[in-house]
């Protein structure tokens, strides 16, 4: 690995975040009920600017400056997971205040914003609860990462470890119950997690027959990869071993012959248990569906239960992605959902260094990007891999900015 691609990597990483030091510039183009949030607004550019704050002293002035904005702009917004409304704000706060000094006057803040997503998780849970008694599937605004149980459940982990124990234990232990309650009590002969095409979102094209999806951001490698976390940390619930190993085979079970996951599997599928029934159309090379996630949540799995099984497939996934070329991923500009961004981050996570470098090469020529400014689409996530890889962000953080996309 190239000691000019990481400090090129570091000096994009700058000129980004150089360029949203305005929080106004951030706003510019984005509606109200968007200019707030993680995923599109200032609370993902805070976070980048937080955890810049060792590379650029003047980043923790600039953070303050956009999680104020953001408090401003959040308004009525509705609950929601961490990338939008309060949870948005809650997550950049929790995770970013882990880079900055331990006077910072927001580590004040904590406390609050653990117990919003406490409350948020309880409420998640019971209601998984409710529909499981009616045998009925856990929708994705309950349990995945970005609106659910996964996302909220990984942020007040980091919570409890940052010494919010009593403010994020009770939400923490509701959203591993649930989450393995979900795993281990099947709908009918179909997992849990499984959704008619109805409750599907109308934008996803799901079968008749409905699907299970796979993947790290609405599917069963999410909450996969935050039961392997919590059990490491020492955080479990009854059943937590066995859904882990279960989700887990589950995985193993319904990757394809090239070591990749389709996005989802059909009900029919699921009922005839025949790979030849797997329709395969959509992404199968991002962080949020595909190898990227799904990888590194078996990966972490193997480490949790002493599964090599999991590790081995985890290994081969990787390897045959750093095989291809960039040309060969189906990836969407450099962001982390859909773009390059997101396997240059699981790439230098789990380790794959050639992966690592088709991944930092493929971003940076594109850098910067125009809009969104935000960090699970825009330049803010962007920026953040770079700066991983370049080297800019220190260790001494209680849990690494990836946390909120379930790398680490």
């Amino acid at each position: 690995m190239t000691t000019s691609l990481r400090s090129r990597a570091a000096e994009a990483a700058l000129d980004i975040a150089h360029s949203l030091r305005d929080p106004e510039t951030v706003t510019d183009r984005l509606s109200a009920r968007a200019a707030h949030t993680l995923c599109y607004g200032l609370a993902g550019t805070a976070l980048l600017h937080a955890c810049l704050a060792d590379a650029e002293p003047s980043s923790a002035d600039t953070a303050a400056a956009h999680w104020k904005a953001a408090g401003r702009l959040l308004g009525t917004a509705p609950p929601d997971g961490i990338h939008t409304g309060p949870g948005a704000v809650a997550a950049s706060l929790i995770i970013g205040t882990g880079y900055l000094p331990p006077d910072d006057p927001h580590h004040r803040l904590l406390p609050r914003a653990t117990a919003w997503l406490r409350a948020r998780a309880t409420a998640l849970a019971d209601h998984h609860h409710r529909r499981a008694e009616k045998q009925q599937g856990t929708p994705w605004m309950v349990y995945d990462a970005i609106k659910g149980l996964t996302g909220i459940g990984r942020v007040l982990l980091s919570a409890h470890t940052r010494g919010h124990s009593g403010d994020a234990e009770p939400g923490l232990r509701a959203a591993l119950g649930a989450l393995t309650h979900m795993i281990l009590t099947p709908v009918g002969t179909r997992p849990g997690w499984w959704l008619p095409a109805s409750l599907h979102p109308p934008t996803v094209r799901i079968p008749a027959t409905g699907a299970a999806t796979t993947g790290l951001a609405h599917g069963i490698a999410g909450p996969l990869a935050l039961l392997a976390t919590a059990h490491r940390s020492g955080n479990t619930v009854p059943g937590q071993t066995d859904a882990i190993r279960a989700a887990g085979e589950w995985l193993l079970n319904w990757q394809t012959p090239n070591r990749t996951w389709p996005p989802h599997i059909s009900g029919t599928a699921l009922d005839t248990k025949g790979r030849a029934t797997i329709r395969t159309e959509g992404r199968t090379t991002a962080w949020c569906y595909g190898t990227p996630g799904i990888a590194t949540a078996l990966r972490s799995a193997g480490h949790a239960i002493g599964e090599a099984a999991f590790h081995h497939a985890a290994n081969e996934a990787m390897a045959e992605l750093a095989a291809r070329g960039p040309d060969e991923w189906d990836t969407e500009g450099t962001a982390l959902c859909h773009g390059s961004a997101g396997i240059l981050q699981a790439a230098h996570r789990f380790p794959n260094q050639s992966l690592t470098e088709k991944a930092a090469q493929a971003t940076l020529p594109n850098t910067p990007h125009p809009v969104p400014h935000g960090f699970l689409t825009g330049r803010a996530g962007t920026a953040l891999a770079l700066a991983d890889f370049g080297g800019l962000l220190p260790r001494r953080a209680a849990d690494a900015w990836d946390c909120l996309i379930l790398l680490s």
